[in-house]
């Protein structure tokens, strides 16, 4: 079965984001459980907590069917210590947020050398972060999002992905997350069926489906292999609708949230419709 939508506000408390996913038709959602371009937020209290908890009860989301997304301000892979031990608490306490309400997965972009370390000292410093956060909590799976390559960004390479999760004590608490635009403009091309079939083959071959815990399913405003990190909505990008009718098909995409981020979010329910019935064609 496929978990299917949009990343949808949180704004008047989480419990509100259960809500917007239910009216979209969704079948999966992701959000941001704070604020997330500051570095601090006020705890979760108990109310909040429950009233997440019983919306998901209300509307039928599982654990499975969500994927909250970490703060845009967190570098797990920071060449200086003190941002870096910054960053860390930061994600340590995204991870026991998630925990509290109930989930069981985390998104997060990987992190950026800024010319100051070599790529493989970086990677091998975002596995360390992982390692921590995972030592402090029980249940989440740490879920590492391919980027596009802007700047000093790593995760744009499968074997990026790879070299982190090689180094991550427990292989039961990782995932990567795939965004398709961030795939495209990174140099994976999705414009055909064929390609996405060459695509995901050499994605089974180096980090391997076992890892896939989420997809982000967006078109590109960006060009093939640009390294810019420009989404579009489905089938008016350069990518076009070809890869997300040809994964709708696929079962090697059950069972995960396909999340959309896409710029129209006055169209979400439209794609998310279309991509629904695009099981069945």
């Amino acid at each position: 079965m496929k978990y299917i939508g949009a990343h949808v506000s949180a704004s008047g408390g989480v419990e509100q984001a259960v809500i917007r996913a239910h009216e979209l038709e969704a079948t999966a959602f992701a959000l941001f459980t704070k604020n997330q371009r500051q570095w601090k937020a006020a705890p979760l209290s108990a109310e909040t907590i429950n009233a997440f908890k019983a919306a998901c009860e209300k509307y039928h989301f599982g654990p499975q069917q969500i994927l909250p997304h970490d703060s845009f301000l967190i570098n797990l892979g920071h060449p200086e210590a003190e941002p870096l031990e910054k960053s860390r608490a930061a994600f340590i306490d995204e991870m026991q947020r998630a925990e509290q309400l109930g989930l069981t997965l985390l998104n997060f972009h990987p992190g950026s050398h800024l010319n100051k370390i070599d790529e493989e000292a970086c990677l091998k410093r975002i596995a360390e972060s992982v390692n921590f956060a995972l030592d402090k909590t029980s249940q989440v799976v740490a879920v590492i999002e391919n980027t596009a390559g802007q700047g000093s960004n790593l995760g744009f390479r499968f074997e990026h992905l790879a070299t982190i999760i090689e180094h991550v004590e427990d292989k039961s608490r990782v995932g990567v997350c795939i965004d398709t635009c961030h795939a495209f403009a990174g140099g994976y091309d999705l414009r055909t069926e064929a390609a996405c079939e060459e695509t995901f083959a050499e994605f089974e071959r180096i980090v391997g489906f076992q890892y896939l815990r989420g997809m982000h399913l967006n078109d590109a405003k960006s060009a093939f292999g640009s390294r810019v990190d420009r989404h579009h909505s489905l089938g008016e990008g350069n990518i076009g609708k070809t890869p997300f009718s040809w994964l709708m098909k696929d079962a090697r995409f059950d069972g995960i949230p396909l999340i959309l981020e896409t710029i129209n979010p006055d169209i979400w329910k439209d794609e998310i419709a279309w991509l629904k019935a695009e099981q069945k064609n």
